[in-house]
């Protein structure tokens, strides 16, 4: 399961969803379900959805067969029948006109791509600390420092210094053109002016 409320893991799901509208996608939904036999109720959550059935972590399985009424708070109220049990729920059928299975696979394409996207900004802000974790930290007006890398990202990166680098100073670390965007108790966090692109940096990166 993601960490985020709508966590997703379709970056290969995505590019055929729109072609095969049965494909299945990872995404959590929060919601509810009723079984129809019992008129009891309980919260759930997704695990995979298609167009024509989903996966539900749920409290009480019930007989394959057994009517449903589902919840989602995203994506409204369905209707279908329990398919089989899993050791976390069950699996249902979902019994949906072709309009509003349309609009089903339009939406879990907008939810896929928005989570798609969440996870490469996520990425985008994880920070390493490399193992060459020392570099020279240069001034305009030509003062070079030796300073400590605490962390770095593709925007950016911490610095330990006990020197005093000003707010707003243009810098470079290393050979890399950054910009000091906050002071830390204990050193500077630099904004790079270009950032680099995923891939592009590990723990074996030198600035």
């Amino acid at each position: 399961m993601a960490d985020s409320t709508m966590g997703v893991n379709l970056l290969h799901s995505i590019n055929h969803f729109a072609a095969d509208r049965l494909q299945r996608v990872q995404i959590d939904f929060q919601g509810r379900y009723m079984l129809l036999k019992s008129n009891e109720e309980y919260p759930c959550r997704t695990f995979e959805i298609s167009t024509s059935e989903v996966s539900l972590f749920a409290p009480v399985v019930a007989m394959p067969g057994e009517k449903v009424v589902l919840y989602l708070n995203e994506l409204g109220r369905f209707t279908g029948a329990v398919l089989n049990g899993t050791e976390t729920g069950f699996e249902m059928s979902l019994q949906l006109t072709p309009k509003k299975r349309d609009r089903l696979a339009d939406q879990l394409t907008w939810y896929a791509n928005r989570s798609s996207m969440d996870i490469e900004e996520r990425r985008r802000h994880d920070r390493i600390v490399p193992l060459m974790d020392l570099t020279v930290l240069r001034l305009t007006r030509g003062d070079e420092h030796i300073v400590r890398i605490r962390s770095l990202s593709l925007s950016g990166v911490a610095l330990e210094t006990d020197h005093i680098i000003p707010m707003g100073a243009e810098v470079m670390v290393g050979n890399t053109p950054a910009k000091v965007v906050r002071i830390l108790d204990d050193g500077v966090a630099c904004e790079f002016i270009k950032h680099f692109r995923p891939g592009e940096i590990d723990e074996t990166t030198r600035l």
